[in-house]
């Protein structure tokens, strides 16, 4: 089947198969390797993007379901050689460890912040909960947001995530 997509302000058309996922498409059509495959069943996040303004597991979504859609990846966060504000804050706040997930997290981060300027932590945390981080406990993350945003809850104030 041909689709048609925009995916960080390019537009592709492409012949695929009608199994193929979003995920596997980014990755070995367009050759985007920011979007990991963690669990290949949505319940990590390491494959989060954002579809048409709304975080999805790409690992879920078949790419002919993305026909027409505008998608945003990893690689659209920095502006060439700059990082995004919410990758400078994740490295601000040492939210990165192995970095797997880190593409994930920070598609959701960036769903909650186009919803929730200025999110409290509990906002945080739900947005992120779809996401596994092994190496951070989550703590950092939740900092890095509300550093980001100026949130009145200080670093070290959070209860335990």
């Amino acid at each position: 089947m041909r689709i048609q997509l925009t995916v960080n302000g390019l537009g592709y058309e492409r012949d695929c198969a009608e199994h193929r996922t979003l995920l596997r498409f980014l990755r070995e059509d367009l050759g985007l390797m920011g979007t990991k495959e963690g669990c290949g069943m949505g319940e990590c996040g390491a494959c989060t993007v954002i579809m048409n303004g709304r975080a999805v597991n790409s690992c879920m979504v078949l790419a002919v379901e993305a026909d027409g859609a505008t998608i945003r990846t990893i690689e659209g966060e920095a502006d060439g050689p700059s990082l995004s504000d919410i990758q400078k804050a994740f490295e601000r706040n040492h939210a990165v460890q192995c970095g797997f997930c880190t593409a994930g997290m920070v598609m959701s981060v960036k769903e909650l912040l186009s919803e929730h300027p200025k999110p409290s932590a509990d906002q945080v945390k739900e947005a992120i909960e779809g996401n596994f981080c092994r190496c951070t406990g989550y703590t950092q993350i939740v900092e890095a947001v509300l550093d980001l945003t100026g949130s009145p809850e200080k670093k070290g104030e959070l209860e335990h995530v």
